[in-house]
């Protein structure tokens, strides 16, 4: 036990352990909060999967770009709300989590519509070209879909960089892009890695569809997300120096250092 649940012995906080102790220090600490925003976040999508939905069976593209577009504009703030959870334990924030969540939904709802509008659109995309050849409606072939997959692993290298600048940083959107970038070149191996272990969760989520779907309310979002940021954090730290910042304004927000 521990890759996904806690152990019964309390969490050793605020002392920071490392690699896969971390990991689990991490959840022993906050898998109820995680859940509980993670049952939120999923109200939020419903628009978008009930309009991908409705897409694919009625075969409209067109249902899908408006599915992505409003779903997206929809789920964008809760998403940004999870990212500011997940970024806050990380750093061992012990501030309620409701408090916390509401305030980055007051702080981000704006910035966070683009983004989540940028995230749903080519992901709606994908996952309606990938129904219709299932469906041969569209003709199949093993590149079409290698060009899918990797779609689908830049964008979510992109956009994970995005969102964690989206709800820690005041900065312009084209500064955004670029730092997503130029952190994905810099890092591309663990951000690859951490973008290909999201991809093919949800992908295995959708090809075994209904029988995965008993998984989403428990595991959803909230597991893949917090993972692959956790395996990125000490990068992202260390290049936009997120506790340097943080511990100037809040200090009493950045745990002791590490054991």
């Amino acid at each position: 036990m521990g890759l996904f649940f806690p152990d019964e012995k309390e969490p050793d906080l605020p002392f920071r352990k490392v690699g896969f102790a971390r990991y689990r220090q991490i959840l022993e600490a906050n898998y109820k909060c995680f859940f509980l925003v993670d049952f939120i976040t999923l109200v939020f999508f419903i628009p978008f999967a009930a309009g991908a939905l409705w897409a694919v069976l009625t075969g409209s593209a067109l249902i899908m770009l408006a599915a992505g577009i409003v779903g997206g504009a929809i789920a964008g703030p809760a998403l940004a709300g999870m990212y500011d959870i997940i970024l806050r334990r990380l750093r061992n924030d012990k501030g309620d989590w409701w408090v916390r969540w509401t305030k980055a939904m007051r702080q981000n709802w704006r910035g966070a519509i683009l983004p989540g509008i940028a995230q749903c659109v080519p992901l709606g995309m994908a996952v309606f070209v990938g129904a219709m050849m299932l469906r041969r409606q569209l003709p199949f072939s093993w590149g079409t879909v290698a060009l899918l997959l990797f779609g689908c692993l830049l964008m979510t290298m992109i956009v994970t960089v995005w969102w964690v600048q989206e709800v820690l940083f005041v900065q312009r959107l084209g500064i955004k892009l670029k730092n997503a970038l130029f952190f994905s070149i810099k890092h591309l191996g663990k951000a690859a890695g951490a973008a290909l272990i999201r991809v093919v969760w949800w992908l295995v989520i959708v090809l075994l569809l209904p029988w995965t779907a008993f998984v989403v309310p428990f595991l959803g979002v909230w597991y893949v997300l917090f993972l692959s940021v956790f395996i990125l954090y000490r990068d992202l730290d260390e290049d936009f120096r997120i506790e340097e910042q943080i511990l100037e304004k809040f200090p009493e927000t950045i745990a002791e250092d590490e054991d």
